[in-house]
């Protein structure tokens, strides 16, 4: 019996020109590089240029993601970009990102499941895929995530970034069973109890404005590892594949002790384990496929490669998907 599963053609990334570091910020707010590098693991990250928006970071990657993969906008059907950061409150980013394209036909859509926005992208397009309603899909995640922070607030302001990584996906010829490349399976959670540990303090039916970001960090921590495993052990279960047969392990990059906490508890070897949340800081939906694009371009995911993305972030939510790329 064969099997077509949603293969991730290529990636793409954006990131803004400009490059905040921890010594910089440590000039306006109470905080030191050792501080933020300790905590989280974070050194730097980049910033949109005034008049940049979600949309055009998002534009970016997505090209990016096209010319890797050989194809044009006349090839794509639909596009999904998840983010938590749109240009507007309607239309969504999607429709934006298709009009600086150039896209007249198809269909365009936003995601908003915070940091897990790409995971839930990715298993949105498969479906999208294995069920006939698009043949080849642009899946960008972009934040502008700047704009909704506090900068007096040193608990948030240094632990977010901006950037845009984006996939095209389409599916994948017949194989037959250990042989098939693409998405295998996903598992995705939410848990709105949560809500209140990582929000937006602001919004349109609430305070009819943007907000900024509130967190209660602890509380976020105590929880990640737990829910990172279970969608993890999850897909394990769904795809008879197991810790061992890893090649790379692509999570979330929110804090370097959240990734090795997680690490250490499915029993992954650090050096499986893609990291970028120092260079970029956590660029919420956009950071999975940024660090996806990092491992690809350097060499180090290859051709037949066995991948897991993770995510978690505000709702809670969660989840994780398993690539054969």
């Amino acid at each position: 019996m064969t099997e077509k599963h949603s293969i991730l053609r290529s990636v793409g990334a954006y990131l803004p020109a400009r490059i905040l570091t921890n010594d910089e910020l440590a000039k306006t707010v109470d905080t030191s590089d050792e501080w933020i590098v300790q905590r989280t693991g974070i050194r730097q990250r980049h910033i949109a240029a005034e008049g940049e928006n979600t949309s055009d970071l998002a534009a970016a990657a997505g090209r990016k993601a096209m010319e890797n993969a050989g194809v044009g906008i006349e090839d794509i059907d639909l596009i999904i970009v998840a983010t938590t950061t749109p240009d507007m409150t309607f239309p969504a980013t999607a429709a934006v990102v298709q009009q600086k394209l150039g896209m007249h036909h198809g269909a365009a859509f936003d995601i908003q499941a915070v940091c897990s926005g790409f995971v839930y992208a990715v298993a949105t397009a498969d479906s999208f895929l294995k069920n006939g309603l698009a043949r080849r899909v642009l899946v960008i995640g972009a934040e502008a995530t700047s704009r909704i922070l506090d900068w007096t607030d040193r608990t948030t302001c240094v632990l977010f970034g901006d950037g845009a990584g984006a996939a095209v996906m389409e599916l994948g010829k017949d194989a037959g069973p250990g042989e098939a490349r693409g998405v295998l399976a996903s598992s995705l959670r939410s848990d709105g109890h949560f809500w209140n540990k990582l929000y937006t303090d602001g919004g349109p039916s609430s305070t009819q404005s943007v907000g900024h970001v509130r967190m209660e960090g602890k509380e976020v921590f105590k929880h990640a590892v737990g829910m990172i495993t279970d969608v993890v052990h999850n897909v394990f279960e769904a795809t008879g594949y197991g810790v061992d047969d890893l090649d790379w392990f692509v999570p979330h990059q929110a804090n370097k002790r959240i990734i090795d906490g997680a690490g250490v508890k499915l029993g992954i070897p650090p050096e499986k384990v893609v990291i970028t949340v120092d260079r970029h800081a956590n660029t919420s939906a956009a950071s999975v496929p940024l660090a996806l694009y990092t491992a690809v371009a350097d060499g180090r995911i290859k051709r037949g490669d066995l991948v897991m993305i993770e995510a978690m972030g505000g709702g809670f939510t969660w989840g994780a998907s398993l690539i054969r790329w």
